[in-house]
């Protein structure tokens, strides 16, 4: 269902994709190498990139051409023209690169990501590298940040991925400061929206692709910060806690995640007949693609209205992710008795999503709404106790109180970016963890030259200015 559905909605632009996909796949075999492996030339303009799903080539290359990979080996790169809300262009260096991953079962994958840096020659000191991972919050690979993000994709506004179209504007700030930056496709092939244990693999492993990319001229002595919000969250905050096991050698010097989903059972929970159920539901679509027992569960338990809501979700972005079924009885949309999340399988599933098993070894900045209606505090004040009470813990945790979890992903940005600035600048954090509520991170007038400079870098990209060189301290 999911690919009827995309290739229905393909046809309204198939002589447009059709004339894309002869291009594009002429230019991955056309370029020289750069470094271990092929660059492909950018698509000349006017030219549009081609939606994931028709781009098999870059997207899911054959198992061959990476099984004997590590992960974080690339596989092949090329250039890409990035442009806010899909159309005004952003005066950076970019590209897309493929890369060896590993599923939860431990399995090779092919992931993506997207890559850039400001131009001119790099700094002096130490690199500084951003692993950004955008709220993608959906079940088809158009939606995805390495999509969305390029000049001549189309718009957010259309397909429905509106986060990942408008953090090119929290984007531009990064690369302003002079900092390099990678952004995963941290879904996966399958687009597996909230499987956390995936995302976070890919996103640690989109960083080793980052390292290994020699046009982005990173030294060995780079530091590395990862940054996300909400379904970012997800990938940052999973990212965090398997680091050591998973990727110990990255010199990771801070994350900062916001409108944490630490426990994706409490928010069914809370979602259930309430506003945020369609998107929600969509996250219990997203696991199902990454855990089959539970796509066995459902298979065998949904009921028809269920059925017919999974079919029509399967290939939608986030805005239409939210706006179809609201305040849907999620429960009862499984045909048992008594609560369907207390059954084994689900369970056992949920369980493995829950956060706070393991406390990061770098510090961390942690923020969350107190009355968000998506993603509850509960669960995040839970696994902050929980990375608390191990020994190493350096964790700031900030719960508002006048903001809600859509209004966070603003106020926010400010202090998370400026906390951001003193881990790559080697300032040292306080050990243990402090805990304060406040009535709103905006109203913080440390924070404002931050805002003011959001709108700045908005600005300077608009007028085709070069971001990052000279950097504009946030």
């Amino acid at each position: 269902m999911r690919w009827v559905s995309v290739q229905s909605w393909a046809r309204v632009t198939g002589v447009l994709f059709g004339v894309l996909l002869t291009v594009s796949a002429g230019s991955l075999c056309a370029s020289p190498p750069a470094g271990a492996i092929p660059v492909a030339p950018a698509l000349p303009f006017p030219v549009p990139p081609a939606i994931p799903e028709f781009d098999t080539q870059f997207y899911r290359p054959s198992a061959a051409e990476f099984a004997s990979k590590k992960p974080g080996d690339l596989i092949t790169a090329r250039r890409v023209n990035l442009a806010a809300l899909s159309f005004i262009p952003v005066n950076v260096d970019s590209w897309q690169v493929s890369y060896r991953s590993t599923n939860t079962r431990g399995e090779p994958i092919a992931a993506v990501a997207t890559v850039l840096k400001p131009r001119g020659p790099a700094r002096s000191g130490p690199s500084k590298l951003v692993s950004w991972q955008s709220a993608e919050d959906s079940t088809a690979q158009y939606c995805a940040p390495s999509y969305a993000l390029q000049q001549a994709s189309i718009p957010g506004n259309l397909t429905g991925s509106v986060d990942s179209t408008f953090e090119m504007l929290q984007i531009t700030s990064l690369v302003a400061a002079g900092w390099s930056v990678v952004i995963p496709d941290h879904e996966g092939p399958d687009s597996a929206f909230a499987a956390g244990p995936l995302a976070g693999r890919i996103t640690l492993d989109g960083i080793r692709a980052a390292r290994n990319f020699s046009p982005l001229a990173l030294r060995r002595d780079v530091r590395i910060g990862m940054m996300g919000y909400s379904g970012g969250a997800i990938a940052t905050g999973w990212a965090s806690e398997l680091k050591q096991t998973y990727a110990p050698e990255l010199p990771i010097v801070g994350a900062a995640e916001g409108g944490v989903p630490a426990d994706i059972r409490a928010m069914v929970d809370l979602a259930n007949n309430n506003a945020a159920a369609g998107l929600v539901l969509a996250g219990v679509i997203g696991v199902s693609r990454e855990y089959p027992e539970l796509e066995r569960f459902l298979d065998r338990h949904v009921n028809p209205l269920g059925k017919a809501l999974i079919a029509g979700k399967n290939p939608l972005c986030l805005t239409y992710q939210s706006a179809l079924a609201p305040f849907v009885n999620i429960k009862g949309l499984i045909d048992l008795p008594g609560d369907p999340l207390d059954y084994p399988v689900p369970r056992k599933v949920l369980g493995e999503l829950q956060m706070g098993r393991t406390t990061p070894d770098f510090p961390m900045f942690v923020y969350n709404s107190n009355p968000d209606w998506i993603a509850p505090v509960g669960p995040v004040t839970t696994m902050v106790g929980e990375y608390c009470a191990r020994p190493g813990a350096r964790v700031r945790y900030i719960r508002d109180h006048f903001s809600e979890h859509i209004t966070l992903a603003i106020e926010g940005f400010g202090p998370s970016i400026l906390w951001m600035r003193d881990r790559l600048d080697g300032k040292p954090v306080a050990s243990g963890c402090h805990t304060s509520d406040q009535g709103s991170m905006a109203l913080d007038p440390q924070t404002w030259p931050a805002f003011a400079n959001l709108v700045g870098n908005n600005v300077a990209a608009l007028l085709q200015q070069q971001l990052g060189n000279p950097p504009v301290r946030p």
